[in-house]
């Protein structure tokens, strides 16, 4: 191998043909069209909520520099009344703002209905208590295909919400979880968890998510429900069935803390 301080794109050439020649090299997924274009549209939708919620906040900001604090609820149209009666040009130009992003974001939303209505895998993920049309694309195309994954672990290790390994000898210890992958995924997966735990009280993952909880804590309760609910979004598609309150199958999660990890049957088939 030649010294890693010797670098020309003639050197680089001859080990990618010697890697190609003893089959070492590893295929690279290429997303669809489709796929590539509802990622966009997922994140076009996202980065405007993200700037929406910039506006708002320096509206508080203002607000509270000035010592106001109006009675109604925040950004209401009593709210916004009070607010624009100040005759603030910061505050003023940033309503204004917000009523523009408002509306994009409504477009937005109508393009992600009519995308998942073109996408058999988004439907089917929307029987999902907690899953929308937008998380449900979100998830859809960031997997552009389920034939394309062996397991539902390496689905979740696609997505980063597996815990690292380190293991030397006969010691193995599970820390945080990897972070690999796509973070607009996992945090879909979070938040459909969040929503799905709240409403759906007697899923059976729910009940994972409570059982775990009185062990481990909120936080990481969360993070197991998340990747369980990713297995369960595995099998859905690719047995072509929708979800059930008893929806179970024979998965095994670790749970982790940082120093200590077990590991939790999650159901059964």
């Amino acid at each position: 191998m030649p010294s890693p301080k010797k670098k020309t794109d003639k050197i680089d050439a001859h080990i990618l043909a010697d890697l190609d020649r003893g089959n070492y090299l590893i295929e690279c997924h290429v997303p669809s069209q489709k796929a590539m274009q509802n990622r966009e549209l997922v994140g076009f939708r996202r980065t405007l909520v993200h700037h929406r919620t910039g506006f708002m906040n320096s509206v508080h900001g203002i607000l509270l520099q000035s010592g106001i604090s109006p009675k109604h609820t925040s950004f209401s149209q009593p709210w916004i009344k009070q607010v624009r009666k100040m005759g603030d040009y910061r505050i003023n130009s940033y309503l204004d703002m917000i009523n523009f992003t408002t509306d994009k974001i409504r477009k937005a939303d109508a393009r992600i209905r009519a995308a998942v209505k073109d996408d058999p895998d988004a439907q089917l993920l929307k029987t999902v208590p907690g899953v929308g049309d937008y998380i449900s694309l979100i998830v859809s195309s960031a997997i552009d295909g389920i034939d394309r994954f062996t397991n539902s672990a390496k689905l979740c290790a696609y997505a980063g919400i597996v815990p690292s390994v380190r293991a030397s000898a006969d010691k193995t210890v599970y820390g945080h979880i990897t972070h690999h992958g796509n973070s607009t995924l996992r945090w879909a997966l979070v938040q459909a968890t969040l929503i799905h735990t709240r409403n759906c009280k007697y899923s059976d993952l729910t009940n994972f998510h409570k059982k775990i909880a009185k062990k481990r804590g909120f936080s990481i309760a969360t993070v197991a429900a998340a990747s369980k609910m990713l297995r369960m979004m595995y099998w859905m598609l690719k047995e072509e069935r929708r979800f059930s309150l008893n929806y179970s199958q024979d998965v095994s999660c670790v749970i982790h803390t940082g120093r200590k990890s077990r590991l939790y049957n999650c159901g059964h088939s």
